[in-house]
């Protein structure tokens, strides 16, 4: 499998960014994959696997290449997985995921949106707020400790030096922070680095930084020092994290709040670096405040908010309705939710309560009592159960409105799927959020109506 194609001609592009063209009959005739090539281009490939349907390939040179074809910004990029279509102008990248949501849309629901709404995008360089650094200690073979992103479809650890989407200053760091897990006493312990930012309204330039360091076995006197000589050195936060999440406490400074605000509602939400948030704050702004056009609040509204985290939506959606009901799985997060309505004075206007949402019954839907207008922000794994549910609920139980934040094309699809063909909601709206520029993630919202 190492021969060089003949050329072939790029008919299309798959979600993982991969070209895709069909070899000739004297080939196989099979389905290929090429990553790196783009439509349009005509290009020649060596085969790197072959299955009976199909074939994956590494690109050789592209012959003919595309209008949209760009040069990737990162040095890293082929190597480092994290971005998968740096090469594609950014325009084209937002127009290919929009086509995407709506094929899916209808080849898995068999549904066509109303209206298309324009995109949401923001910065596309330095623009992830939060992220998780994989460490792995290479000091046998190349006597260095490598910390970044995964290798593209691979667990080893690329060798990188400097990153384009997270910020610069932690880009600055990556290099520091080998030097420092590899002083540590329990260097081959530490499988990983979370950051996480926050904003100082004082200081756009100089945003706290919190990195948490897994460690998985304890850590003595000296290694502690050499972390918080780290911290006051290059200004930021260190957490130690012995086990799960929840067991994250700062080491220096010994108190560290994080947060992020969303202005046009006059809210600031504080989180922990351990905290699930979204990791593009500038479209995160664009997108709250989007959702919260799509439900077209009354003050009079009840509202539940689904999947409701540590209250993103839940309290904007409080400064403009009568009441919100935010349920969420974990109780830490409910807890941590109403904690953040008190800091921003909306709690007698919210309530929280935990509930398993991929168990949900119709007497679950029922008890949370009547609401007109619902928003859903769920994980991957989308929100089919409360959507089965729905079936089985009185009528007056159905929200005439729901907005639907999705973080997966394809279990957008099925779920709207069950509203709109079950249930008889209609699909107005539907537009992609370009929360991760220059990966294949896409994110986008939906607003149904019954």
């Amino acid at each position: 499998m190492s021969a060089v194609s003949p050329v072939v001609t790029i008919d299309a592009l798959d979600l993982d960014a991969q070209g895709v063209a069909r070899q000739s009959d004297s080939q196989g005739g099979k389905v290929l994959f090429i990553r790196g090539a783009l439509p349009t281009e005509r290009v020649t490939y060596t085969l790197t696997r072959e299955r009976a349907r199909y074939a994956k390939a590494k690109l050789n040179s592209v012959i003919k290449p595309a209008v949209y074809r760009t040069t990737p910004m990162c040095k890293f990029f082929g190597v480092c997985g994290g971005c998968s279509m740096q090469h594609l102008d950014f325009a084209a990248q937002i127009a290919m995921k929009q086509r995407v949501l709506e094929d899916d849309l209808w080849h898995i629901g068999r549904i066509k949106p109303r209206e298309i709404l324009r995109p949401i995008a923001g910065p596309t360089w330095h623009y992830r707020h939060r992220g998780r650094l994989s460490v792995i200690d290479r000091s046998i073979k190349k006597g260095t400790m490598l910390v970044g992103f995964h290798e593209y479809n691979s667990s080893y650890v690329a060798d990188m030096t400097s990153c384009e989407v997270i910020p610069k200053r932690i880009s600055d760091l990556l290099i520091p922070m080998r030097e420092l897990i590899g002083s540590l006493s329990i260097r081959d312990r530490v499988p990983q680095i979370e950051f996480a930012l926050g904003e100082d309204p004082n200081n756009a330039e100089m945003k706290p930084i919190a990195l948490v360091i897994r460690h998985l076995l304890p850590l003595n006197k000296k290694d502690l020092q050499l972390l918080e000589d780290f911290a006051k050195h290059y200004q930021l936060g260190i957490w130690l994290q012995p086990q799960g999440p929840e067991s994250a406490k700062p080491l220096y400074p010994q108190k560290q709040q994080l947060s992020y605000s969303l202005t046009e509602f006059g809210i600031t939400i504080p989180f922990l670096p351990t905290d699930f948030t979204q990791v593009n704050h500038a479209v995160n702004q664009v997108l709250v405040s989007r959702a919260i056009s799509l439900l077209d609040l009354n003050p009079n509204d009840r509202v539940i908010d689904l999947f409701c985290g540590i209250g993103n939506f839940t309290l904007p959606i409080a400064t403009m309705a009568k009441e919100v009901l935010g349920i969420e799985g974990s109780k830490t997060l409910t807890t941590r939710a109403l904690e953040n309505a008190k800091y921003n004075q909306l709690d007698h206007k919210t309530q929280f309560q935990q509930s398993n949402l991929f168990e949900v019954s119709s007497n679950d839907v029922e008890n949370w009592g009547r609401a007109d207008k619902w928003l859903i922000d769920p994980p991957r794994e989308g929100a089919m159960e409360v959507c089965k549910a729905l079936q089985n609920v009185p009528k007056e139980f159905l929200p005439k409105r729901i907005v639907y934040v999705s973080c997966n094309p394809k279990t957008l699809a099925r779920d709207v799927a069950i509203l709109t063909h079950e249930l008889n909601y209609q699909l107005n709206q539907t537009g992609i959020i370009n929360m991760f520029p220059h990966t294949s993630h896409i994110e986008s919202i939906a607003v149904l109506t019954i």
